[in-house]
């Protein structure tokens, strides 16, 4: 039987993604920062364990706890807007840690037993603000983008040994939790010359049309579609903005 390894599940994309692979007959690894009851169905396929992609200690004793796995969903992030001026340096580092730094760190602390297997899949969860430039979003963009380059050139790096990696990329998701956290970190400390622009996105946001967002659902079936076919592309969008925006691109 597989094992996934997910994490970021407390909400969202991860939370879902773990009850697809839980209803597909998989065993599941879902990790957190702070466990807590989560949305699960009860399996004794089901683990959920701590884990804080940012300390070294938690990623060795999280995958000591896991044992073998097949598959590793690189979802926890955190987000941020505002502008480069009004993002302290420590900030710009916090989000590298967890958006980039611990999805580097997961995957090599997975590699040793994917290619002695010469068998793993690695999947990355990024976004599709990388795909297009938006206003606010240099420092969560830049985090996102390194990912995706790191996940490409990784997939060259990997292919001699059988391991597989692909990318995921998720575009607007009011549904989850994750930009209503992200919100929360953000509303205070924009530059005062910047007020006007501000103003503006925030207004943009409230004309988006709700019918081109994504899902969870969305990004869980895409986690599924890059761990079990072999074949399919090296990056896939979901969701039907995220879809939309890879066709006018490509």
């Amino acid at each position: 039987m597989q094992t996934i390894l997910i994490t970021g599940c407390s909400s969202g994309f991860g939370l879902e993604t773990a009850r697809l692979f839980l209803d597909r007959g998989w065993n599941v690894v879902a990790t957190m920062r702070t466990p807590r009851e989560v949305a699960l169905p009860a399996s004794d396929r089901l683990r959920v364990l701590a884990l804080d992609v940012t300390d070294a200690a938690s990623i060795r004793q999280a995958i000591e706890a896991a044992g073998p796995v097949n598959v590793l969903v690189n979802n926890a992030g955190i987000g941020w807007l505002n502008a480069l001026e009004g993002t302290p340096l420590d900030v710009v580092r916090e989000v590298f840690e967890t958006n980039t730094f611990g999805t580097m760190a997961m995957t090599q602390a997975v590699l040793p037993q994917f290619r002695e297997r010469r068998a793993g899949v690695v999947v990355n969860v990024t976004s599709s603000v990388t795909q297009k430039p938006l206003h606010l979003l240099s420092v969560y963009t830049a985090s996102k983008a390194a990912v995706n380059a790191f996940t490409e050139s990784l997939a060259l790096e990997l292919e001699p040994f059988g391991v597989r990696v692909r990318l995921v990329i998720p575009g607007r998701a009011p549904e989850t939790a994750f930009g209503q956290n992200a919100r929360s970190r953000m509303t205070n400390g924009f530059p005062e010359p910047y007020a006007d622009l501000v103003q503006k996105v925030f207004a943009s946001w409230q004309q988006q049309p709700e019918t081109e967002v994504t899902r969870p659902l969305d990004v869980a079936e895409a986690v599924w579609r890059a761990a079990t076919d072999p074949v399919c592309p090296m990056s896939l969008p979901a969701g039907a903005d995220a879809v939309a925006l890879s066709s006018r691109s490509s």
